[in-house]
């Protein structure tokens, strides 16, 4: 069975203010043409369909439009929710939608439920598990402590308890949306972080053919039967260096994987380039970045005038603009957010109890202080459910 992997589509979203919508749209068609000349026997789509749980009206539409294209092709498609995406909303009609071969799998109690597809040599048993945020999932599946690696490895025992009662020799592939150790994480994903950790070990997907993950943006292989697909398309200048793309998986008569990275349409190279803003305009090397989207981080000690501008004359796609002078680190000029940079809350609140009272916090009120951010996190995790 021929699978087209891809996910984290984040329909509705910008770029830098930019809208992404037309080549969100490209992305559409092409994914539709590779579904059709590439032989693709099922299509799979882990999570982060839309941007945000309540998307405008513009990202429905094209995704309206990604469904019925994919069912006048007559291929399955599977589909879960993601963290950015309202798996109640996402979830809406999904068994009438399944009537035309579009299987959305948005609620976490049916992970345990396949959507069973056959080829020549069987049957193929796709199972969804959409988002699982620990604090609203724990009960269900009776977890004591809420944590990413417990609501998991609960989900996926369901999984392998559904494909033990099935005949032998039944493939499987597993669709999930988390962050699984070794995979590496862009500044356009959303923190998963509870109980100071993000990150699930591989080993947790043991006992399928294929995971088909979501989340991360950068297209990675973790296993040879674990792989991220990244996200179609770039959301933050921290993926300049990807490489866009889709798997195109061949799962044989045995379960065995081959995977062949298809390239997704580019709307306009990223750059990201650095020095002093005479160096910046005048670098002939720089030359082959003018039609790109360009980050410029200036390292002028004293801050030019009108610099947006007089970029914008050489690199008229310049969309952000940081300010960076060189300065020695123990420098009391250098920026309180270069200070912070890369620290989790976590960390930032720790440091600011050993700032205020001269010792940072004991283990307990660690402890104190992870639960206050869980807290915060399934608040917000639950008003957004509820929207």
């Amino acid at each position: 069975m021929r699978l087209l992997h891809t996910s984290d589509w984040h329909l509705g979203r910008a770029f830098h203010r930019v809208t992404m919508l037309g080549a969100q749209a490209e992305f559409i068609g092409h994914l539709v043409t590779t579904v059709r000349e590439r032989g693709v026997d099922a299509v799979v789509v882990s999570g982060d369909v839309y941007d945000r749980a309540v998307p405008p009206l513009a990202a429905v539409e094209l995704f309206d439009d990604a469904l019925h294209r994919l069912a006048d092709l007559g291929v399955p498609t599977v589909m879960i929710s993601g963290n950015h995406d309202s798996a109640r909303r996402l979830g809406v009609g999904a068994g009438l939608i399944g009537r035309a071969g579009i299987h959305l799998r948005t609620d976490p109690s049916a992970c345990g439920t396949p959507v069973v597809l056959e080829d020549a040599f069987g049957d193929v048993a796709f199972y969804g598990l959409p988002y699982l945020e620990p604090a609203l999932v724990k009960d269900e599946f009776g977890v004591d402590k809420p944590g990413h690696q417990a609501v998991l490895a609960a989900a996926m025992d369901r999984v392998r308890g559904d494909l033990a009662t099935r005949a032998r020799g039944t493939r499987s592939v597993v669709l999930a949306h988390a962050f699984v150790t070794g995979g590496e994480a862009s500044d356009s994903e959303r923190d998963i972080t509870v109980g100071g950790v993000a990150a699930v070990p591989a080993g947790v997907f043991d006992g399928v053919d294929y995971a088909a993950l979501g989340h991360l943006h950068g297209c990675q292989t973790i296993t040879e039967r674990v792989r991220y697909s990244g996200s179609p398309l770039p959301y933050s200048f921290s993926e300049a260096d990807h490489r866009k793309s889709m798997w195109l998986v061949d799962l044989d008569a045995d379960g065995a994987v081959t995977a062949e990275r298809v390239d997704c349409p580019v709307p306009r190279a990223l750059a990201r380039i650095r020095g002093t803003l005479e160096e910046l305009l005048a670098d002939p090397g720089l030359a082959r970045h003018e039609e790109a989207w360009v980050e410029a981080t200036l390292t002028d000690a004293v801050r030019p005038a009108d610099p947006m501008a007089r970029l914008a004359e050489r690199f008229p796609h310049t969309l952000s603009l940081v300010f960076d002078p060189e300065r020695a680190p123990d420098d009391p000029d250098v920026s309180y957010a270069k200070r912070l940079a890369g620290r989790s809350d976590q960390e930032i609140a720790q440091d600011f109890v050993a700032h205020v009272r001269g010792a940072g916090p004991d283990e307990h009120e660690q402890g104190v202080l992870r639960d206050a951010f869980d807290a915060v996190r399934a608040d917000e995790a639950v008003r957004e459910v509820a929207r």
